[in-house]
């Protein structure tokens, strides 16, 4: 277990805790949501190519990724001029637009982003 550490409550962590009262409960809503966020994590994701990883890390440099930018992941790759030897930028902006956001908000974590 981690000591205790101090940490901005952006208007997400504001909005998930708005209806806790005190810090024990803050703390166990946003334990409980990093469980089930973790877990979620180990059963999404997709298949992907070393080539289409490289696609997409190039794709997702920038940084932090908005749900809108994750979900418009299929439109970058497309508009992308990346290109690798063995990727299909065609192929994988159908993978992307077949992922369910899920899936999308795991492969944006496993690289990284």
């Amino acid at each position: 277990m981690n000591p205790k550490t101090k940490i901005y409550f952006g208007p997400p962590l504001a909005i998930l805790t708005e209806a806790e009262n005190n810090t024990m409960e803050i703390s166990g809503r946003v334990n409980r949501t990093a469980e089930r966020y973790l877990e979620m994590m180990k059963e999404h994701g997709l298949e992907l190519s070393d080539a289409e990883r490289a696609c997409l890390t190039r794709v997702c440099d920038f940084g932090f990724m908005a749900p809108s930018e994750i979900r418009e992941m299929a439109i970058d790759v497309r508009m992308s001029d990346y290109g690798i030897e063995g990727l299909d930028r065609e192929l994988l902006a159908g993978k992307l637009e077949a992922a369910s956001f899920a899936d999308l908000v795991a492969v944006v974590e496993e690289l990284g982003f």
